[in-house]
């Protein structure tokens, strides 16, 4: 088949041409699929207005305060893709976890992420009574992973800084086809870095609404001057 013929038509109106593109390289990895959903590019913000203007493929919604009902149902009402919500597991353990995935089961979430300090009883727990994936996070090389995918952890989130494609890379080695998503850092090369270790998903930090409004700012000033230069 000719390539023109693949290439998939986009549409985008007036209002929403602004869109945060996550980076193409992205798309070079292989994407999880949960329930018939492919997902390769995962969106790292709590920003409702940052979520409603990207085009990755999900959202992982997580923060470093205690897990709050009302933050889950507004981000999940907000988003126009699937999103996988955090439940705590760090200072939030045990019931309030356990509550908290049923909330987000409840509300749509596509899955529950936990922290990377979450007790292997309150992911049992989490997994005897949610029906969609637990994703564990992974911090460093040193984490029990196979105590965390005993307990019930069926995705590994890999955020291990600038070791995350080694720490991929040694997962991967040993478990040949688990899923893992997993930070892809500031540029190409390192996005690229991490999928070739082994990453099957790839979560992007976007651009702060601050960031996005200086340059708009800017193209602003550029067309008053302009404007004022031809009066």
């Amino acid at each position: 088949m000719n390539r023109e013929k693949r290439i998939a038509p986009e549409i985008v109106t007036n209002l929403r041409k602004d869109l945060i593109h996550v980076p193409n390289v992205i798309r070079n990895c292989s994407g999880i699929r949960i329930y018939g959903k492919r997902i390769k590019s995962i969106c790292y913000s709590t920003d409702i207005a940052i979520i409603r203007n990207i085009d990755a493929d999900a959202v992982i919604a997580v923060y470093p305060f205690t897990p709050h009902p009302t933050i889950t149902k507004a981000i999940i009402e907000a988003a126009d893709v699937p999103v996988f919500s955090g439940v705590g597991g760090g200072l939030t353990q045990g019931n309030r976890s356990v509550n908290m995935s049923m909330f987000a089961e409840a509300n749509g979430s596509l899955g529950v992420v936990v922290n990377a300090p979450t007790p292997k009883e309150t992911i049992y727990d989490i997994s005897q009574t949610i029906d969609i994936p637990i994703i564990g996070t992974i911090t460093s090389e040193f984490t029990d992973i196979d105590e965390k995918i005993a307990a019930g952890v069926q995705i590994l989130n890999v955020s291990g800084g600038k070791h995350t494609a080694h720490i991929v890379r040694m997962i991967r080695e040993r478990y040949p086809l688990f899923p893992i998503m997993a930070t892809g850092g500031p540029t190409e090369e390192s996005i690229m870095e991490t999928i070739e270790a082994g990453a099957n998903a790839i979560t992007y930090t976007p651009p702060s609404n601050g960031m996005l409004f200086s340059k708009k700012m800017q193209n602003y000033r550029a067309i008053e001057r302009e404007e004022s230069n031809e009066d």
